[in-house]
């Protein structure tokens, strides 16, 4: 039986990953096809290949915009992570801390829910002023980005814990702050990796509005020089390479849950 459900499940991953390769061999072949077809017009929308060849040049080339295509991914990663990794600390602990603690619900979320509609593009003139144009002030564009998903999934994790869970440990004669430890923090741990990778994507999608801060260097502003230089193979190489990162940096969040909350998906 269970040799019978590893066959399975093998033959279910192996359907998966063609119909992966199928969806994405697809789609280019599609682009090309409107290519060919006149349907799209090269100068607007290079073919696959042309982005390909801009990829490789940009590995070692430095025109237009005067830098290789690394030093455009290690200037974002220090914006992004820097806000990203602050938004996680701040919102985790502020999220659980309200989901638990009445008097700091009372006392937080009502300015939270007044500041959570506001657009992180909305914060960029009062950043300039407070700080200037430099990493700081793009990290904290990230970081208001990144804190409200955070928080919100926190916030909304430790508020389901069962209260069947809570009694019983109360009846064992777990203190609130235990029971908060041990308890509520476990249980909204599915939650707050949820958050987490909803505030990675928030984070990555502000990339570009945080780096339009008089940037020279970043993935943002190789997008923005794209633009400026009218060469749309730059744009979408840039474009793909924040995906890209976006999405490696999400599978090991997704790994590091399943090490995490193994107790969960028993």
């Amino acid at each position: 039986m269970q040799k019978n459900k590893l066959v399975k499940s093998k033959s279910s991953i192996i359907k998966s990953r063609i119909l992966n390769v199928c969806g994405i061999s697809g789609f280019f072949l599609l682009w090309q096809t409107l290519l060919w077809t006149g349907v799209l017009n090269e100068r607007h929308m290079p073919s696959p290949m042309k982005i390909v060849d801009t990829f490789v040049y940009k590995l070692f080339n430095k025109a237009p915009e005067g830098a290789v295509l690394f030093d455009h991914i290690v200037a974002s990663f220090q914006v992004a992570l820097t806000g990203f990794f602050l938004a996680v600390v701040v919102g985790v602990i502020l999220g659980t801390s309200m989901g638990w603690f009445k008097p700091i619900e009372k006392f937080v979320k009502p300015l939270f829910e007044v500041i959570r509609p506001i657009s992180p593009i909305a914060w960029i003139p009062l950043t300039i002023l407070w700080l200037g144009i430099g990493v700081r002030a793009k990290g904290f564009i990230i970081f208001f980005s990144a804190l409200m998903p955070c928080t919100i999934n926190s916030y909304t994790g430790v508020k389901d814990t069962p209260e069947i869970f809570i009694n019983i440990a109360k009846t064992c004669g777990a203190s609130h702050f235990q029971i908060f430890r041990k308890v509520a923090l476990p249980y909204a741990l599915p939650m707050i990796f949820a958050g987490v990778r909803i505030s990675l994507n928030s984070a990555w999608a502000t990339l570009v509005g945080a780096e339009m801060l008089a940037s020279n260097v970043g993935l943002g502003f190789l997008i923005l020089q794209g633009r400026q230089f009218s060469k749309a193979d730059i744009i979408i190489v840039g474009m793909v390479t924040i995906a890209f990162i976006g999405f490696l940096i999400a599978t090991v969040l997704t790994k590091v849950e399943e090490r995490f909350i193994k107790w969960r998906m028993g």
